[in-house]
């Protein structure tokens, strides 16, 4: 294979020595070889650890560092983390309901109710947006991307608008939910 590809090599930066050997006839200039299946399993090796430090030596693709922030940018990251946040709370409150009994510890609505009702009302309005906040976000900005799969507000100025009534639709609606 490394054969193969240093002859591939010469031949592209040396057009005019292969267009001379076809002229001249196919064999003056090419070696052919059968190598046994060792010798082809250690040149597959070979060119793999080749690849391998030819990576290492790479420059590093630009990272966030590099860009202007943007309000694009930042809520599909924030769409993620909530899609994340919002699933992985399902599953353990799922998990946690199906395995504090086994535990003893009581798991039922007026167990929940009595404890919630205990709390001061601070508590309550900061537990309430804390939990609030992640759906009212992800259920906007879901639909905005509805709205974009339908192929609508997709020029710059509807993003960013539609960015911005996002971000202006979470902070009332948690608000308001948490004041509930």
């Amino acid at each position: 294979m490394l054969a193969t590809r240093s002859i591939l090599k010469t031949v592209a930066q040396n057009p005019v020595l292969f267009r001379n050997t076809l002229a001249t006839g196919p064999s003056i200039g090419v070696r052919h070889f059968n190598a046994s299946r060792k010798a082809q399993e250690q040149c597959a090796a070979a060119e793999s650890e080749l690849l391998r430090q030819q990576r290492k030596l790479r420059p590093v693709s630009p990272h966030l560092a590099i860009y202007q922030p943007q309000i694009t940018w930042y809520l599909s990251g924030l769409h993620r983390v909530t899609g994340v946040a919002l699933g992985g709370a399902f599953y353990l409150g799922g998990l946690a309901y199906l395995a504090l009994p086994a535990f003893g510890v009581t798991v039922d609505t007026a167990s929940i109710i009595s404890t919630l009702a205990a709390a001061p009302v601070a508590a309550k309005v900061v537990a309430k947006t804390t939990i609030a906040f992640p759906f009212v976000f992800h259920c906007l900005n879901g639909v905005r991307h509805l709205v974009w799969d339908a192929t609508k507000m997709l020029n710059i100025k509807d993003v960013y608008r539609s960015g911005y009534m996002v971000i202006g639709g979470t902070i009332v609606g948690s608000l308001a939910l948490a004041f509930m």
